[in-house]
């Protein structure tokens, strides 16, 4: 293999390590919160900040040229796991 491929894919390599580290981040905080809205009788999902942060994220995804639809459909990824999480952690508490 050429060494340019070799850079560009131990670039991704980097770039993906460091999606999955802050992924485990997110959902370290985001478990604190379940825990919280179990705690505190709230609903696992609160669709006026999810539609907030979907928009959010749209703008700076367009910033950052990114496909703002791609990272609508990442983040709708992300944020049902959450709810789920929430979930799972409400019915145990």
């Amino acid at each position: 293999m050429d060494d340019q491929l070799n850079r560009f894919r131990q670039s991704i390599d980097n770039i993906d390590a460091a999606l999955i580290y802050m992924l485990a981040e997110r959902f370290r905080i985001t478990q604190a919160v379940g825990e919280y809205k179990a705690t505190h009788a709230l609903p696992a999902a609160d669709p006026g900040r999810e539609e907030r942060q979907i928009a959010r994220l749209r703008a700076l995804a367009a910033e950052a040229n990114l496909d703002p639809e791609f990272s609508e459909k990442f983040l709708r990824f992300v944020i049902d796991e959450v709810i789920r999480h929430h979930e799972r952690i409400k019915g145990e508490g």
